[in-house]
């Protein structure tokens, strides 16, 4: 990687942990692109190197009106409102859809590599499976806003031709270092840590359908570094374009997390089953399990981190120092 490297939501949760791995292979000439307001997530900054940083209305307009002060090699568009419970669609629609498109069709213009995130919540129900090929995208059903938000750019890449340019990654539940700041939109492996250090025991939800036992519900969970990794993967393979699956292919359940979060902090498990709340139930999803097919066909060819280990290291490098 050459040249200067724009990560937008880069003091976020993904973003940051990209610019970490883009300092740890030699990149410095990054680009910051957020919105730190009161939020604590500028500690997310702090030892990464990076050449500027930039507020993400600001790096909105300088899109708009062609007046950026640097030679960009590359976009890694991260930047988004991930709360899937926001109730304000105007607010997601511009945010995640409308910026994301500015972007793109900037970076099209200019010959710049763009790599972004899309959200394996454009997945529903899963009722349609997890296929992230071209003909299965457009019957997708989203539950919520902010998946559906996310589909929206997926579609509107997909009815221009411009994936073949592009990537877009469909992250599926994600977590590890430098999540901190994200309140209820954390992984279950940090709030889980919280829970049993305080009291002991951790909170699953119930479950509501009888295919699924209490904690039973299953997801693709994937450590950060994984994330990182299949992103610069795509940054450096530039002949390649499209929307892809990342995830582990292997699904777990709450329960196998729980119990790996208790043992990475040497505790006996001790799980109760909690009430959901009424506004979720209709949009939650039972089961998500990434197909790996058309990732590994792109090349990439390592393997994922085990739940167990991501889980130990997370604990035991990061949230542990954190108690």
């Amino acid at each position: 990687m050459s040249g200067t490297i724009i990560v937008t939501g880069g003091a976020g949760f993904i973003g940051a942990n990209i610019v970490q791995e883009l300092n740890a292979r030699g990149a410095d000439d990054v680009i910051v692109v957020d919105q730190l307001r009161n939020a604590e997530k500028w500690r997310n900054l702090v030892g990464l190197r990076f050449e500027d940083f930039i507020d993400k209305d600001d790096f909105r307009d300088a899109i708009l009106t062609d007046d950026l002060p640097w030679h960009l090699d590359a976009v890694v568009h991260m930047g988004a409102c991930s709360a899937t419970t926001e109730t304000d669609a105007d607010y997601l629609a511009d945010n995640n859809y409308r910026y994301t498109r500015d972007l793109c069709e900037w970076c099209l213009k200019y010959g710049v590599r763009f790599v972004y995130a899309s959200s394996a919540a454009t997945y529903g129900d899963g009722a349609l499976g997890y296929l992230d090929d071209d003909a299965a995208t457009p019957l997708l059903e989203p539950l919520n806003m902010y998946g559906f938000s996310k589909h929206m750019f997926d579609l509107w890449a997909l009815r221009h031709g411009f994936m073949n340019q592009i990537v877009g990654l469909k992250y599926f539940n994600v977590y590890g270092p430098r999540e901190d700041h994200k309140d209820d939109m954390r992984s279950v492996v940090h709030k889980a840590h919280g829970q049993i250090r305080e009291t002991g025991k951790v909170g699953l939800f119930k479950s509501y359908r009888d295919d699924y036992p209490d904690g039973g519900q299953v997801r693709d969970f994937v450590y950060v570094k994984d994330a990182v990794d299949v992103t610069l993967h795509f940054l450096e393979h530039r002949d390649t374009g499209g929307l892809y699956n990342c995830g582990t292919g292997e699904a777990r359940t709450w329960n196998d997390l729980a119990n790996a979060t208790f043992a990475a902090m040497g505790r006996d498990p001790n799980i109760d089953y909690i009430e959901m709340p009424d506004h979720l139930r209709e949009k939650y999803q039972y089961h998500t399990q990434a197909d790996q097919t058309k990732l590994r066909a792109a090349g990439y060819d390592k393997p994922f981190t085990s739940l167990e280990d991501g889980v130990a290291d997370y604990v035991r490098t990061w949230l542990a120092d954190r108690s």
